[in-house]
């Protein structure tokens, strides 16, 4: 009961390890794709807008870039903050001493100069933020109905259209419009390398340990199962793992953290494989077969071509160069079938037309004979005529295949004469036929006409390869292998 019980438990606590691995990777994986995507993301992170559809919306987030920014070596620009808190004092001002006080006045002029600055010298463009300041600039034109940005800051930042327009409203438009957009621009440093700061390796280091530590005892329980194998081989085992531990193309993780993840049974990915190998399968399996078709029939049409095919038929099967598999003449026993399924099937459905056209060509040639036309002026002559000429073909067709389904049934009886001249027939219809193919004239044509016919082969058949469905056909091919092993 005890071994039993171990049994039992045993591949609960493998998944259960499998489990805790898997999901320590998976975590670590996130965190890449987190960093990966940090910084074009930024400002989702920083405001939580989000534009689905075309409409914007607001997702509360936790102060992701107050915590992540530092890893990433990015910290508010100089100048996009100093404009900022430039419009935080004007609002002060004029809450405490109103829009037409001198100080106003300053405060205003101040910020018409930033903002000329900040449209000439692009503060955006470090953080590959050019665009922002376009919708920036787009923004005002189109409020304050104005070609030139510069213009409109100016004409914005002026007493006399805050007053005229309201402040109240036109304050609250800028804070709304303007200001989330010039609050994403940001300065990021730079390393020692010339390259932007980056700080995640001191978040993946954190996993590390754990990989370090799981690699080195995956390696242990393969050598130790395997002895055979050596520690070296026994790590190429688990080559997959390695991405754990690169410093770079951190990316590929996903391949290790998969595995674990099919391993530990908490993610089933047999039917994503099956169906990514079936479209790689569907790609490339008309290409190959094309490909082998097209080969194929090249080949032999160069061998149609060099003679190489004609050699071989016409060849002496009696030459000690010929090996012969079955002790068989196949051309021979070829012909000998073709005459049976002529004597037996062919003749017996033809024997009406055949009556027809002897009927026909017996009455053609006594219809030219002067002796016969002068019979004709006898009564009743026409009719004998029609009535003998129909019982000659009727019985001479008749026993033709009679009497070629007879000589076979004779032969089939073993008459050794009949056989023996059946095979005399035989031998020599070949080797007249062979010699009537070995013509030169006779041969080049037969050899073109082939040519051609697998060239029309090869184009038929290609051109009904690529319409085939190998999607259906990879499906079937499925049906019958779990048909096998159920």
């Amino acid at each position: 009961m005890r071994s039993r019980r171990k049994r039992r438990k045993q591949p609960l606590l493998k998944l259960l390890l499998e489990g805790t691995t898997a999901l320590v990777a998976s975590a670590n994986f996130a965190l890449v794709l987190f960093d990966l995507t940090y910084v074009a993301w930024r400002d989702f992170w920083l405001q939580g807008n989000l534009q689905l559809l075309g409409i914007e919306v607001s997702v509360p987030l936790p102060p992701v870039t107050e915590f992540y920014d530092t890893y990433k070596g990015i910290e508010p620009h100089r100048d996009t903050r100093n404009y900022l808190n430039q419009v935080d004092r004007l609002e002060s001002l004029v809450a405490s001493d109103g829009l037409e006080s001198p100080s106003v006045k300053a405060q205003l002029e101040e910020l018409r100069d930033l903002s000329v600055a900040m449209v000439d010298e692009n503060p955006f463009q470090i953080a590959d933020k050019s665009g922002t300041l376009e919708r920036v600039k787009n923004r005002m034109r189109d409020h304050l109905e104005l070609e030139s940005s510069k213009q409109a800051f100016r004409q914005f930042w002026s007493e006399d259209y805050l007053s005229r327009k309201g402040w109240g409203q036109e304050i609250q438009f800028f804070n709304q419009e303007v200001r989330p957009l010039i609050a994403t621009n940001y300065y990021r440093g730079l390393g020692e390398t010339g390259d932007f700061v980056d700080r995640f390796w001191e978040i993946d280091l954190l996993f590390l340990p754990f990989f370090a530590i799981e690699f080195l005892l995956r390696i242990f329980l393969i050598h130790r199962r395997y002895p055979s194998l050596s520690i070296r081989e026994a790590a190429l085992w688990r080559w997959y793992d390695l991405p754990l531990f690169l410093p770079f193309w951190r990316w590929l993780r996903i391949l290790p953290v998969a595995i674990r993840l099919q391993d530990s049974q908490l993610i089933n990915f047999e039917t994503i494989r099956a169906q990514f190998g079936r479209g790689f399968v569907a790609i490339f399996a008309g290409e190959l077969t094309e490909a082998i078709a097209v080969q194929t029939i090249n080949q032999v049409q160069g061998s149609v071509k060099r003679g190489e095919i004609a050699r071989w038929l016409l060849r002496d099967r009696e030459s000690s160069e010929y090996l012969d598999i079955n002790d068989t003449n196949e051309l021979q026993e070829i012909i000998r079938r073709l005459s049976q399924l002529v004597v037996y099937q062919v003749l017996p459905k033809i024997q009406p037309d055949l009556e027809e056209l002897m009927c026909y060509s017996i009455d053609s040639a006594l219809s030219q004979s002067p002796a016969y036309n002068g019979l004709q002026v006898l009564p009743g002559m026409e009719t004998l005529q029609s009535r003998i000429t129909q019982q000659v073909v009727l019985q001479l067709s008749r026993s033709v295949v009679a009497l070629s389904q007879n000589t076979y049934d004779t032969l089939a009886a073993t008459d050794p004469k009949l056989l023996e001249l059946s095979e005399r027939l035989g031998t020599h219809f070949g080797e007249a036929l062979w010699g009537a193919v070995q013509n030169q004239e006779t041969l080049q044509e037969l050899q073109g006409l082939v040519v051609d016919l697998l060239e029309e082969v090869k184009i038929n058949y290609i051109r009904q390869l690529t319409q085939q469905d190998f999607e259906q056909i990879l499906e079937e091919s499925q049906q019958i292998a779990r048909k096998f092993e159920s």
